[in-house]
């Protein structure tokens, strides 16, 4: 049996706004699967999904199907990015903040003035760093500005660590680097 639209949409914001205020992000693989174990044996989700499916299908269809583009989908929301580069579009601002490009994997902006800006979760610095050299590379005209990276908690909070980081973004003449826990 196929799940209507309206049941599907309506879980998705449901469980994406109780993933936000459980900061999805900074889970560990066992606290989610606990949440995914809660929310099949909760009434209002997995019991609304056992009108459709069999009860052994619910938690990887809420694992599969309706979580699988939260992480995604708030990573790209670019207004964090803006916020902690100190960049807040406003009407006075003018073509300089402009989106020229907009770019997936991992999310970015080529801005008006050429600033390329790449941001992702801090484990993958080493494709943000190259990707930020590479789209100023192919575009005429473009620096790479800025390289920002989320959940830089562990081993990403090291100095020492940061310092290499820092170190090859100087290399690659990234203008920026920032890390955001």
């Amino acid at each position: 049996m196929r799940i209507p639209a309206s049941v599907r949409g309506g879980l998705r914001e449901a469980l994406w706004a109780l993933a936000d205020q459980l900061d999805w992000a900074r889970l560990t693989w066992h606290e989610k699967a606990a949440q995914y174990e809660a929310w099949t044996r909760d009434p209002d989700v997995g019991g609304l999904l056992a009108n459709y499916m069999d009860q052994r299908q619910i938690r990887v269809y809420i694992k599969d199907t309706i979580m699988k583009g939260y992480v995604r989908s708030r990573l790209a929301d670019p207004q964090p990015v803006m916020r902690a580069l100190g960049l807040s579009a406003t009407r006075d601002a003018g073509p300089s903040l402009d989106t020229v490009e907009e770019y997936e994997r991992p999310h970015g902006r080529r801005l008006g003035d050429g600033r390329v800006i790449v941001w992702s979760k801090a484990k993958d610095w080493k494709a943000v760093l190259m990707v930020a050299h590479e789209r100023a590379y192919v575009a005429e005209e473009a620096r790479p500005y800025a390289a920002v990276l989320f959940s830089a908690g562990g081993q990403f909070a090291e100095v020492s660590f940061r310092l290499m980081v820092q170190d090859a973004a100087d290399k690659l003449g990234i203008e920026r680097l920032v890390w955001l826990e």
